[in-house]
């Protein structure tokens, strides 16, 4: 039986492997990485293979990860990607549940103009 972990990397290997396959027109892909005390997220160009822009609770010097925390995140990288003029995007879990902080992170972005 598979650890938890090896299940989630299974899941987001699955989950990079229909984004790239159904990316036709190169859509930018936030990933979201959650650890048990704090989340990050990255804009990542598959095109050129490049960061565009990033946001993380340790970034903006927040104490933890909660969903309170996960909504100032969200709202940070959408309003850097607003800048980029960059408002159609695909939101990549990270293998996770989507519910709780990610759920929140995804529709603070929703609520600051990215449409996904």
């Amino acid at each position: 039986m598979k650890t938890r972990t090896e299940q989630r990397r299974l899941r987001h290997k699955r989950i990079v492997k229909k984004i790239r396959a159904t990316n036709h027109d190169n859509r930018v892909v936030l990933m979201v990485i959650k650890s048990l005390n704090h989340i990050s997220v990255q804009a990542w160009d598959f095109s050129q293979n490049i960061v565009l822009a990033s946001s993380s609770s340790l970034a903006l010097k927040l104490k933890n990860g909660n969903k309170d925390n996960a909504k100032l995140v969200g709202q940070d990288i959408a309003d850097k990607l607003v800048k980029l003029k960059l408002t159609n995007v695909v939101f990549d879990t990270g293998g996770s549940k989507y519910h709780g902080r990610i759920a929140a992170l995804a529709e603070a972005a929703r609520e600051r103009g990215l449409n996904f």
